[in-house]
């Protein structure tokens, strides 16, 4: 190759001076260049520049020879230089070969790379937003370099570059979130440093709205927020605490709904910053998005009642869950119990289906739900608080009550846990009867089994549940009382209820064949006081120590007491004694105030005699609960 014309218009000089080792040599080769351009510029010979740009480019930039690439980027500064204001007409040319030796295994190398895209964006100032996404990756990359001058020369470059964009009102921001949801899960902690900076600048200008992508990177700050460093966790923490004051002072322009499923995984993080940063973002969600966030529920519940039974080691994150679960109990409204299921609000998602249901709630046991599910709401619209108030939500209950009849089941679950179980499951009795009855087949039997629980709070909290179901009108109403399948069928192991009428009146045992399924009558109670009364048949130790204690509570007797007794004149046989004389045996009394072996028997066995004697069993459970 004949260099010297092949290099046209560099004069030989030039060319040998680029291609030299030493420093010195480079810069006055750059000198000449800088020269030769400002020529071409004023005598707007554009062909020439472009023709200049391409050889130090290709035949020295992307060179094989170190020195030569060196040579290659400090001629390429020296061009822009000399192009001023006109170099936004060659940036593209003039960044790329610079951005191919950001990643050369020559630290030198890399280092020449940022001082000559230093020069070059100091030079074309705002003309290099349009490229911002390319050199943002490069920078990317930099800001992890090893070596201390390399990282050094991208500090530099970092801040002129965040000047620009802060003092220029074109940043592409659509065009930039992806590359920045790409970068935002960088395991480096240098990596994750520059992101949060960047955040936190794009977050501090005026006419950037970073909110209205927060959905697209929040889990990656989550991420970042259980860094090693103390500093990029500190850094992560302002930059949410940033977010979440902007989300207070404008929440009719925050996607609740495309945050949800995010906030409930990192709720569940066996980091502590993780999991109270979380919550406390769950809490002002409830309480500015509202009943917005009642599709959302099963997976808040998920996340939220296993902190209610932490320690005072954990006592920050306990207190703000308490809040967010007494906040979202009081999203459920007695309307909820009216609406149609079939219908859905146009303007929220999809309300999940039984499938979706099922999935969450084993994913919830589990201690985890799928982040996928948050793409089912990428496209709803923005939720104001305003709105909300008039946007119909429609309570599926399904997945609530799968996940509070999972923490029942759960062993393992602390004693706040399961009282907070327990006051929602009464909550929804109370607010949502009707659709909450269809569900009581299903949750009868562990409700029953809670009446062991070693804490007399959840046994209490228990039997209100078991009062209410027993009491409400809901459960008179035909099809939702107990199926001819259900356990209040007499068997082998059950108790029958006998309906002798050669010692009854005809009214009287209208009463008794009509009871569990009158109006007048729900028919749980007769389930409740059998399977009660079965249990202290076959468990001795729940009778001598919790038996008292739950036939004498007082939501048992009340539930008991609201229950109409039939006409005792046609259940009383004539000759019979007084009914106060045929009332069973005080039961033993709790285990906190034991009593001698004989009385204990004794109760034992007026008990067994009680239910042995199938001739006034009806009547007996009538007095006994009156008597209650």
């Amino acid at each position: 190759m004949n260099a010297e014309r092949d290099l046209a218009p560099l004069a030989p000089s030039v060319v040998r001076a680029l291609n030299d080792k030493l420093y010195e040599k480079r810069k006055v080769a750059a000198l000449e260049i800088e020269k030769l351009v400002r020529e071409f510029v004023a005598q707007n010979n554009t062909s020439q520049i472009k023709h200049v740009i391409q050889i130090l480019s290709q035949e020295f930039a992307l060179s094989q020879h170190p020195h030569s690439r060196k040579g290659g980027l400090i001629g390429l500064a020296a061009c822009s230089i000399a192009l001023g204001k006109d170099s936004g007409l060659y940036l593209k040319e003039l960044i790329e070969p610079v951005l191919t030796c950001f990643n050369d295994a020559d630290s030198r190398l890399r280092y020449y790379a940022c001082e000559a895209l230093y020069n070059i964006v100091k030079v074309a100032r705002g003309s290099v937003l349009p490229h911002f996404n390319v050199l943002f990756d490069g920078l990317s990359k930099l800001a992890a370099d090893p070596d201390p001058n390399v990282k050094s020369g991208s500090e530099l470059l970092d801040r002129l570059l965040k000047d620009i964009v802060t003092e220029s009102n074109q940043f592409d921001l659509v065009g930039f979130i992806p590359l920045l949801r790409e970068r935002i899960y960088s395991n480096n902690q240098y990596a994750r440093q520059f992101i949060i900076s960047w955040i936190l600048v794009l977050e501090s200008v005026p006419d950037i709205n970073l909110l209205d992508y927060l959905p697209e990177i929040l889990d990656g700050l989550f991420q970042i927020l259980g860094d090693n460093s103390k500093e990029i966790r500190k850094m992560c923490e302002v930059a949410l605490g940033e977010f979440l004051k902007e989300i207070k002072k404008n929440p009719s322009s925050v996607k609740f709904a495309e945050m949800a499923n995010i906030l409930v995984i990192h709720c569940q993080a066996a980091d502590d910053l993780i999991q109270l940063t979380a919550m406390c973002w769950m809490r002002e969600f409830i309480q500015l998005a509202g009943r917005v966030m009642l599709p959302y529920s099963s997976g808040i519940l998920t996340a939220v009642l296993p902190c209610l039974s932490y320690d005072d080691r954990k006592k920050n994150i306990k207190e703000v869950a308490n809040v967010c679960n007494q906040s979202l109990m009081k999203l459920v409204i007695p309307e909820d119990d009216e609406m149609d299921e079939t219908k859905q609000s146009m303007t929220l998602p999809a309300e999940p289906t039984s499938q979706e249901s099922l999935s969450k709630t084993e994913a919830a046991s589990s201690g985890s739900l799928d982040a996928s599910g948050d793409s089912n709401f990428s496209n709803s619209s923005v939720f104001t608080v305003t709105s909300s108030e008039r946007i119909q939500v429609t309570l599926n209950l399904d997945g609530i009550v799968q996940v509070l009849d999972c923490h029942l089941h759960d062993t393992s679950i602390g004693m706040m846990t399961r009282i907070a179980v327990l006051k929602w499951l009464y909550h929804l009795y109370i607010k949502t009867p009707r659709k909450m009855f269809r569900h009581t087949d299903s949750l009868f039997p562990i409700l029953l089994r809670t009446l062991s629980d070693e804490s007399d709070e959840v046994i209490l909290k228990d039997l209100e549940v078991l009062a209410e179901i027993a009491s409400s009108p809901a459960g008179q109403t035909e099809g939702h009382g107990p199926s001819d399948s259900s356990d209040v069928r007499p068997g082998p192991v059950e108790l029958h209820i006998p309906a002798r009428t050669s010692q009854l009146s005809s009214s009287g045992t209208k009463g008794l064949e009509c009871s569990p399924s009158t109006p007048t009558m729900n028919s749980y109670f007769y389930k409740f006081m059998i399977n009660l009364l079965k249990r202290f048949s076959s468990e001795r130790k729940l009778l001598e120590t919790r038996g008292a204690f739950i036939i004498r509570s007082p939501p048992a007797a009340a539930g008991c007491e609201e229950q109409p007794l039939p006409d005792q004149g046609s259940l009383w046989p004539p000759d019979a004694a007084a009914p106060e004389q045929c009332l069973p045996a005080p039961l033993a009394p709790p285990a906190v105030c034991p009593q001698p072996r004989a009385h204990a028997d004794h109760g034992q066995h007026q008990t067994e005699h009680w239910l042995q004697e199938d001739d006034s069993l009806q009547y007996r459970l009538h007095r006994a609960a009156a008597a209650l």
